[in-house]
Formats: C-alpha cells, sequence, structure tokens
C-alpha cells in the first residue's frame, strides 16, 4: 500500500503514524519526553529532545511500512502552536524552548492589552493577547532579560526546528504557525510592524513563511536512518489545532471539531482570515484559503485527574458514595497536567511509568482507571449536580476571555455534596466553557450543526453526554487513535494532489453513532451559563488579591511534569 507518514509534535510526546490513501492507520508509534517547570509561571522543553523524537517517531514507522511491505509516498508535519526558542545564526538552539503552557509574560499581556494595542493585534494577527503567544513571550524577554534579546541572532519555534532536524535546510515556517505567533498580519501576509516594534525583534530574525503545502526533501542521514528514498517529498504541514479539524473530517461548513485531552478546544473552519470583534476566538489557517476559528480552555481531562489526586490521593478503590469528600487535602499533581504516573522520557529513558517510546503501562494506567471510576460515579448524578457550579480554571484560562489570572471554585457547596457531584460538576464546568466558545461562533455568523470529538475524555460517556447538552448538538467521536497526526497525512496528500476537496476527509474518518442532547439537560445548562460567566469575571478581582496574599509558588509545582 502507498502511505503517508504524519508525525505530530506536542507538547509532552510526538507521534508517528503511518496512513493509506483512504485514512486506514497502517503503522503508529509515540515517542514521550519531559515538560520542565524549573519555576513559577515556567513551562519548559528541551530542543534536543524534540528533535530527536521526530527522527525516532520517522525511522520507527518507516521501519514499521517496510515490514508490512508499505510504500511511503510522503511525509507530512505538525507541531504544536505558541513556542519559543533562542537560535543563533545557524539555528542551533541558545535555550529551551518555551511553550504555550508558560505563564511568565502575564504582566506584559496586561500591559500590552491597557496600551490599546491589545484589540488591533488580535484584528490583524488573529492571535489573542495572551501570556500563551510569542509576541507577549519576546516583550518578557525585553523587559526582563534585553541582553539577551539583543544578542539573539534568530527567534524560532517547534517547526522551525523539527523543519532543520529533518532537512538540514532552511530557516522556514509555515503559515499556520505563524498564524499563531501574534506577529504575522493574516490579511497582508507579512510580519506586522506593530507586534515586531512591541517584542523588540526584526523581521528577518523571524522565519520565512511558507503555504502549509510547501515540499522539502529530507537530509541524507535523515532518509538513511529512515531508510527512505532522499527525495521522498516532507510537506511542511501545519499547526496542530487546525490539521485536529482535517484529521477528524470536521472541515464542511457547520461541523465543529472538540478535542478533549489534557486542555480542550472547539473549532470549525471558514473560507477567510476571520476578525472575532469582540475578541474571543483566535484564527489560525489550515492553508491559504481555509481558516480555522476557535477557542482553546486550559482545563479539561486534568480537571477529574486533579480531582482524583488531590480529594482523594490514598483511595484504593470501591464506590464512593454521596457522603462527604473522604480522605484528606494532598498535592494538587504536577502543575496541573496529568501528574504521575506519566510516559517516562523521552528516547525510552526512565520515568515514572512504561517506556519512552510507548508509554507502556503502570502508574498511568492506575490512574486512568481511577478517572474512569470516579466518572462513572459521577453519571449517577443528575445534570447540574444538585446545584454545584464548578469554575474548572486550575490553570487559568484562555477563550472566551482570555484571562490567565482566573481561578478555579467551587460554588454551592454544601455538606450533602460527595465526590460524584464534585466530579460531575468539573465535567460541566468545563463543557460549559466550550459552550461559551460555541455562543461565539454564533455571533460571529457561524453556527454549528454538529460536533465531532476526539481525544482521551472523548472514550466517556459521560463526558460525551454533557457535551452534547451543554453545546445542544449532536456529538460523533471521530474513530481515529491520531487525529492530528491523520490531519497530517491528509494535509500531505492534499500538497500531493491526491486529495483535492479536503472536505472529502469527512467521509474518510470513521465515526460511531451521535450522541443527541437531553432536552431537559441542555435547557438546564443554557439557564446556567450566564451564571458560569457571571461568577468567572465577579471572582476575578477576589484572585487578584489572593494572589498577591500568596506569592511564593505551591510546594511541588517546580519539578518536571510528564504526560
Amino acid at each position: 500500500m502507498e502511505v503517508v507518514i504524519g508525525i505530530d509534535t506536542g507538547t509532552t510526546s510526538t507521534k508517528g503514524i503511518a496512513a493509506g490513501p483512504a485514512g486506514e492507520i497502517r503503522a503508529l508509534t509515540s515517542v514521550h519526553y519531559p515538560l520542565s517547570v524549573p519555576g513559577p509561571g515556567r513551562a519548559e522543553l528541551d530542543p534536543a529532545a524534540l528533535t530527536d523524537a521526530a527522527i525516532t517517531a520517522l525511522t520507527d514507522v518507516a521501519a514499521e511500512c517496510r515490514a508490512k511491505g508499505d510504500r511511503v509516498i510522503a511525509i507530512g508535519l505538525s507541531s504544536f502552536l505558541h513556542a519559543l526558542v533562542p537560535m543563533d545564526a545557524a539555528g542551533k538552539p541558545l535555550g529551551p524552548v518555551v511553550t504555550w503552557a508558560d505563564n511568565r509574560a502575564a504582566a506584559q499581556c496586561e500591559r500590552i492589552v491597557a496600551d490599546g494595542h491589545g484589540r488591533r493585534l488580535q484584528a490583524r494577527t488573529g492571535t489573542p493577547v495572551h501570556p500563551m503567544s510569542p509576541l507577549t513571550k519576546l516583550a518578557w524577554w525585553a523587559e526582563e532579560d534585553p541582553g539577551t534579546l539583543r544578542a539573539t541572532a534568530r527567534w524560532g519555534g517547534v517547526k522551525e526546528l523539527v523543519v532543520a532536524a529533518l532537512t538540514g535546510g532552511p530557516f522556514l515556517v509555515d503559515l499556520s504557525i505563524a498564524s499563531g505567533t501574534g506577529l504575522y498580519d493574516i490579511h497582508s501576509r507579512r510580519w506586522d510592524d506593530e507586534a515586531l516594534q512591541i517584542a523588540g525583534v526584526r523581521p528577518e530574525q523571524l522565519a520565512e513563511v511558507v503555504p502549509t503545502t510547501h515540499t522539502l526533501r529530507l537530509h541524507a542521514d535523515v532518509a538513511a536512518a529512515a531508510g527512505l528514498p532522499v527525495d521522498t517529498p516532507l510537506i511542511i504541514g501545519a499547526a496542530d489545532g487546525p490539521l485536529a479539524n482535517l484529521g477528524v473530517g470536521a472541515t464542511p461548513p457547520g461541523v465543529g471539531a472538540v478535542s478533549l485531552g489534557t486542555s480542550g478546544a472547539l473549532r470549525t473552519v471558514v473560507g477567510r482570515p476571520t476578525d472575532d470583534e469582540a475578541g474571543r476566538l483566535f484564527c489560525y489557517a489550515l492553508t491559504e484559503d481555509r481558516w480555522v476559528i476557535g477557542g482553546a480552555v486550559n482545563n479539561a481531562g486534568s480537571v477529574v485527574r486533579w480531582a482524583g489526586q488531590t480529594f482523594f490521593p490514598d483511595d484504593a478503590g470501591g464506590p464512593g458514595g454521596r457522603g462527604g469528600p473522604g480522605g484528606s487535602g494532598g498535592s494538587a499533581g504536577s502543575g496541573g497536567f496529568d501528574g504521575p504516573g506519566g510516559s517516562g522520557g523521552p528516547r525510552g529513558s526512565a520515568g515514572s511509568g512504561g517506556s519512552g517510546r510507548s508509554g507502556g503501562a503502570g502508574g498511568g494506567e492506575d490512574a486512568d482507571d481511577r478517572d474512569a471510576r470516579l466518572l462513572d460515579e459521577a453519571a449517577g448524578i443528575a445534570a447540574g449536580s444538585e446545584g454545584l457550579l464548578c469554575l474548572p480554571y486550575l490553570l487559568g484560562e484562555r477563550a472566551p476571555w482570555w484571562r490567565p489570572g482566573l481561578r478555579g471554585g467551587y460554588l454551592g457547596l454544601r455538606r450533602e455534596h460527595g465526590r460524584p457531584h464534585l466530579v460531575r460538576a468539573a465535567v460541566e464546568g468545563v463543557c460549559q466553557q466550550l459552550a461559551l466558545v460555541r455562543d461565539s461562533f454564533e455571533a460571529e455568523g457561524n453556527p454549528l450543526t454538529e460536533i465531532r470529538a476526539t481525544g482521551g475524555a472523548a472514550a466517556s460517556k459521560l463526558w460525551i453526554g454533557v457535551l452534547a447538552s451543554a453545546l445542544d448538538l449532536p456529538v460523533t467521536v471521530a474513530d481515529v487513535p491520531e487525529g492530528t497526526a491523520l490531519g497530517a497525512c491528509l494535509l500531505a496528500r492534499h500538497a500531493l494532489g491526491e486529495l483535492p476537496d479536503l472536505d472529502r476527509a469527512a467521509a474518510l474518518v470513521p465515526t460511531g453513532a451521535p450522541t443527541h442532547p437531553d432536552r431537559h439537560d441542555a435547557d438546564l445548562y443554557r439557564r446556567l451559563r450566564p451564571l458560569v460567566e457571571k461568577s468567572a469575571l465577579a471572582v476575578l478581582d477576589v484572585v487578584t488579591e489572593l494572589d498577591k496574599l500568596a506569592p511564593e509558588p505551591l510546594p511541588g509545582t517546580e519539578k518536571a511534569v510528564r504526560n
């Protein structure tokens, strides 16, 4: 079979797949690495771990293809957005990759907005002014470490690193990644003068922007290691979010894609760059004539994982009834991500569970089992969690308000509330946040008619049922193990001319039967949603003062985090 390999560089692992012409998965691998949290607000990755993982994933998948007698006709790339790494003139990294989760630029973000630049910048760049973006990260460097900013010859991100490692070639970035930097004018298609001035960098310090269908060639050494012809086309590809829409078949008008993993997102595809007048939505490129609007939420499956680790760290099994929350406080896990029981270090090094390549078994499976049990218990509680409202902002929040200073909480807590109520309310809080993003679509004239969901939490009937009712839309779960990597494969076939109509991807991606909204629950969530927004914004001043009274980092947050 003629297959395409997709390489998806994520925050804690790189996934590699090979897909046939009908989207069938022929090979699959995963290479893990730790996300380092060395200090308050920081979230960094080792550049060498990322590039090694991309080469390893390519080599492993190519070997499996050879073993099956499949022929690799192209490679497509995906990477996560909003990363920033300083480089020398030759493109060698001079420090760690600062990821989207790094929150050090919160003060710079506030000043940019307060100075009146925020809305103008978002209207031109499609990227909200938020600490996640390279724009605000560079503004932080300009204020906190101007010497490094002046001495750095180049600034890039994950895609630039991976492209250089695989090709040994030019300093390039695709249109999709560029559109998520906050530095690129998506309408005039050039680096934005005002953004560059705020960031303190020049256009020549940034990569050349090319279409997401741009074709490159593998470096001879990489091709030899992977056992591939040196002229195998390498398609530069796009960012993970837009490619996830393509990979689950959510490209036709009115079809939305929801990602439910550690964090979450809701996105839909439009035909041109779009400015959300209220500043609630991002706009990133998939191709030059396909753009993805949407909003990401910082907290999704991680909230249930946190609840299990924090409220019930010593619970070894058995149902938790409706009584008060048993167990002691415990820790909040490793910085609010998936926490202990992760997938090991890069390239098979020892970690907290399993091998680096496979993710293995061990602690991660135990945590997954506990999550599933907590969700099963929570499914026995009626919609609304008997008057309990969860604000699930453990890591601040992005869409639709883009408020990094938000903090989480429970409102309406009574003695009668127990473990199932706390967990169900957390699930409802996340789904209500995604519904607020959906409301923003409708306000901009882009209503949705159906949802395709993917991600680890999408395996839960409770998550999907609450999501369907909160969005008041039918939800189908895409039956693909790695939607983003599959999206990279499909975009590569599009670049080769084999998939001229991207909407045809909807017919290639298998899905289960749709879950329809419960009419009673949908009505209740619709009435509760204004209370979510009102509560979240009302407590912002309070949590700001609390942060001032507790400036020191929480114990246990300054360590490596593994997914």
